[in-house]
């Protein structure tokens, strides 16, 4: 089978790759390793790990990922939609600081080129600015009050539809050709996935409308080997594409497409560590820019619970994000809440504790432990974690990476995986002054205990749901994986176009980003010739 452009994976690239290419009148086929989900096919709560969680080992066939590195824990998204399944509907801009990075302003005006995809991104994925504060938003009013930036405080821009709560309504955002929608009741489930039809899934605007125009789709279908067919040069005749497809729920077939040009969208956690493996491979891509899997960056963030005791709220009502601070030019933070029920990550948590040394950490964790014992304990002890918690979001643009590189994977246990070394700049890390220190603030309005993941309280290792570069520009081979159109060097018609492919911090919650550096991407690409 023959296409003219093959596209890997379905997430915020991917799937604006698929619409646009499609209108343009190619034969597209695109390939996505996990399955398709129903709104039907979410968990109620995050206890539910067969339907949320995806460790297929285990029975677990979910949408949500942990994956774990020496450097960093990484949370993402899985299925067809990518990471818009998991995501939290925050669709913001970044700051200038971004498009003028030293990484990337030599290789074009970004902040002018990107302005108008920007725009037709925000109305593709239904970006409004939500019109429901709660309890945690009120505190984080006065919280900024409190900093003498109550200006810098706002309600999040999000991609949901809000609508009358509950009511099923006809397709608002695409002339009727969309499917239909359902107002958000403020359950909080953003992040478990939308049970509701209010969240603006990409299987709701972009997916949707190209599989109407003729995009051809298979899920379940993981990309095994991408080769250049034989000819004059590298990629002169296309690429040879195999996949391992579900032939059935126990058993897999192998499959070949053949493509005039692949497009590689399936974010940091699967198109770098895909390409890896097909530059070491003598027939696969071993021209790929040696620079393939460097400045690799989380959005420099922290994540800290507040659990608090007092029973009589409810923090769970709302959507996953509803709010921001931007707390000085380069850092920000948002509240980030699951529905009523999904506790499950008191299995990992621990108080948070400052330190840049495990030494120092368990001091101070010793200190929290001694001094607050009955808090500890009543934070542990909590009936409803969701309920009573708020995830703090703490992002910054300051830059640091790590490298990612073929090794023994932390997640899998053997050598046929990814690992993590340090890059250039500041380590990734869990402890950030600024972020502890709102984090006690919000604590003492909620009558809380700020608390964080094991790894990072003990081992002091961040997680990140933002993880991006590894296949970034430059202006050569020497410099770049890809040029600033996104095309792979040394391999003509392939290109990568996703998260991966972010080539500075933008400090800010990424997916609006990737999705308007998509849709700059084709528009480079001319309509297909009759």
């Amino acid at each position: 089978m023959s296409y003219d452009f093959v596209i890997i994976g379905s997430g915020f690239g991917g799937s604006v790759s698929a619409l646009r290419l499609v209108e343009k009148g190619y034969r597209v086929l695109l390939l996505e390793k996990r399955r398709r989900f129903e709104a039907a096919d979410f968990p109620k709560t995050n206890w539910d790990l067969r339907r949320w969680m995806w460790a297929p080992e285990l029975g677990m066939r979910g949408i949500f990922k942990m994956s774990f590195f020496p450097h960093v824990t990484v949370v993402h998204g899985v299925g067809y939609g990518g990471g818009s399944l998991v995501y939290a509907n925050t669709l913001p801009v970044p700051s200038k600081s971004f498009f003028d990075a030293s990484s990337w302003a030599h290789l074009a005006d970004w902040q002018r080129e990107l302005e108008p995809h920007y725009a037709t991104a925000q109305r593709m994925l239904g970006a409004t600015v939500n019109p429901h504060l709660t309890r945690i938003d009120q505190v984080f009013r006065e919280v900024a009050s409190d900093l003498g930036r109550a200006e810098h405080f706002r309600p999040a821009t999000v991609g949901v539809y809000f609508g009358e709560r509950g009511k099923t309504v006809p397709d608002p955002f695409f002339g009727g050709d969309g499917p239909e929608r359902t107002g958000c009741i403020q359950c909080g489930g953003c992040m478990t996935g939308c049970r509701h039809g209010a969240k603006n899934t990409l299987d709701r605007n972009y997916l949707y409308l190209a599989e109407r125009r003729g995009l051809e789709v298979r899920t379940e279908a993981e990309v095994v080997h991408v080769e250049p067919v034989e000819g004059d040069a590298p990629g002169a005749n296309g690429y040879r594409i195999v996949t391992r497809e579900a032939a059935s729920s126990r058993q897999q077939r192998a499959e070949s497409y053949l493509a005039k040009q692949v497009i590689f969208s399936g974010g940091v956690m699967g198109t770098v560590d895909l390409l890896l493996k097909l530059k070491e491979d003598p027939k696969g891509l071993p021209l790929l820019s040696d620079r393939l899997g460097d400045q690799v960056r989380t959005n420099s963030e922290s994540l800290i619970a507040v659990i608090s005791r007092d029973q009589k709220q409810d923090l769970s009502e709302g959507i996953a994000i509803s709010s921001i601070i931007h707390t000085d030019e380069h850092s920000h933070i948002e509240p980030c809440r699951y529905g009523a029920g999904s506790g499950f990550f008191r299995l990992f948590m621990a108080p948070h504790v400052a330190g840049d040394s495990l030494p120092s950490r368990l001091l101070h964790l010793v200190g929290v432990l001694a001094k607050h014992p009955l808090k500890v304990l009543r934070a542990a002890a909590v009936s409803d974690l969701a309920k009573q918690s708020i995830i703090l979001l703490y992002m910054r643009t300051l830059e640091g990476y790590i490298r990612l590189k073929r090794g023994r994977s932390l997640t899998t246990g053997y050598r046929e995986g990814m690992t993590s070394e340090l890059g250039e700049g500041p380590a990734p890390t869990a402890s950030i002054p600024e972020a502890t220190d709102l984090a006690e603030r919000i604590a003492d309005k909620l009558d809380g205990l700020p608390s964080a993941m094991v790894t990072e309280t003990l081992l002091g290792i961040p997680t990140t749901a933002h993880i991006l570069g590894g296949c970034c520009m430059g202006d050569s081979a020497e410099s770049g994986v890809i040029d600033r159109d996104h095309r792979v060097f040394g391999y003509p018609g392939m290109y990568v176009i996703d998260g991966s492919a972010i080539s500075a911090n933008p400090g800010v919650n990424p997916s609006l980003t990737i999705t308007a550096l998509a849709e700059r991407a084709m528009s480079k690409i001319p309509a297909a010739q009759p």
